[in-house]
């Protein structure tokens, strides 16, 4: 079986391109970068780009090798889905037409092109023991920077902190990276959305201090950090459309769902029963809230009055996305409760 998975020695720092995009279009396609540290009998893993417009993680990548820098230990870094960030234009496309979200391809079957490039990024993670894995991502909407995971152990939460104060601890099944290396610290990192040059900045930040640090832990420490639990995911109903619009224009005049333009100023707040959050054509439910157990609870967190769809009782909403693209073809939102 041909290797999609195309493998660096640590590049010299001189011979990288300035730009980032420039860098991307040396590597062409899926990338692991192997970097000797100070110690190499222990190593330390980061990966992105599993979404192409998600563009941080690899700028930071970037930056950080043309920094020259010697990592405390051995290190990785993956750079997933290279073609979908440099198809134009860049940074806009989370996969290319026809392929998958990488993202949910980790748990196999492994049955497709997507799913075996998510298997070889597996085993390379898993070539030699890691101490940690992050994973670093770009928000669609304005969002604080905030770790997910999947345990809340004190590594996780240390691992966070590197970035931001919010941890989002999730139950889902999704098929991400994530829920596939439960036996490594780890723990995937929003940097801020995408596109902004402050996400940027927490991204090359963070690696900085992931890289260099040790010891990576502190036994035992419990970071300030916010923790929120029980994810739940609100998405449209399988072959509805949706549109933005400013408050008070009501519903698109042809998606099903219109949501307002700056609905993500909610991301990580309380938002009281009674909020507006946009116009639906006819009376027919646009959502569904998928909880834990795979159960619809839409009705039970919202109401659909005259068209108008608002919160039924107060939420914590959280990734948010005001992209079209994005809310068709993932979700909306998630809603969370504090732990």
């Amino acid at each position: 079986m041909t290797s999609q998975l195309r493998h660096i020695e640590r590049p010299r720092a001189s011979e990288l391109p300035a730009d980032a995009l420039a860098f991307l279009g040396e590597l062409s396609g899926p990338t692991a970068i192997h970097i000797e540290g100070r110690d190499p009998r222990r190593r330390r893993v980061a990966t992105t780009l599993l979404h192409g417009n998600e563009p941080s993680g690899a700028r930071a990548m970037h930056a950080w090798l043309r920094e020259g820098a010697v990592p405390a230990v051995d290190a990785l870094f993956v750079i997933a889905n290279v073609e979908a960030a440099l198809a134009s234009p860049p940074f806009s496309h989370r996969s290319l037409p026809d392929r998958r979200d990488l993202n949910r391809c980790f748990l196999g079957p492994w049955a497709d092109a997507d799913e075996r490039l998510a298997r070889e990024i597996l085993g390379v993670i898993r070539a030699r023991p890691a101490e940690a894995l992050i994973d670093l991502h770009n928000n669609t909407g304005h969002n604080p920077p905030y770790g997910v995971g999947v345990e809340t152990t004190s590594e996780a939460l240390q691992l966070v902190a590197l970035f931001g104060d919010r941890f989002v601890w999730s139950h889902l099944t999704l098929g991400a990276l994530m829920e596939a290396v439960r036996d490594l610290p780890s723990a995937t990192v929003e940097v801020g959305r995408s596109g902004d040059p402050a996400a940027d900045g927490v991204a090359l930040r963070g690696l900085r201090s992931f890289l260099s640090a040790d010891p990576l832990f502190t036994a035992g420490a419990r970071p300030e950090v916010r923790i929120l639990t029980t994810p739940m995911r609100v998405c449209l109903r399988r072959g509805l459309s949706v549109a933005v619009a400013e408050e008070g224009e009501g519903a698109s005049s042809t998606a099903d769902l219109t949501i307002l333009a700056d609905l993500d100023r909610h991301n990580f707040e309380r938002v009281e029963a009674g909020t507006t959050l946009g116009y639906a054509r006819g009376e027919g439910w646009p959502l569904e809230l998928i909880d834990e157990d795979g159960r619809d609870r839409a009705t039970t967190y919202f109401s659909l009055e005259g068209g108008v769809l608002r919160t039924r009782r107060p939420i914590i909403p959280i990734m948010i996305t005001t992209d079209p693209r994005v809310a068709a073809s993932d979700c909306l939102f998630y809603v969370v409760q504090e732990a």
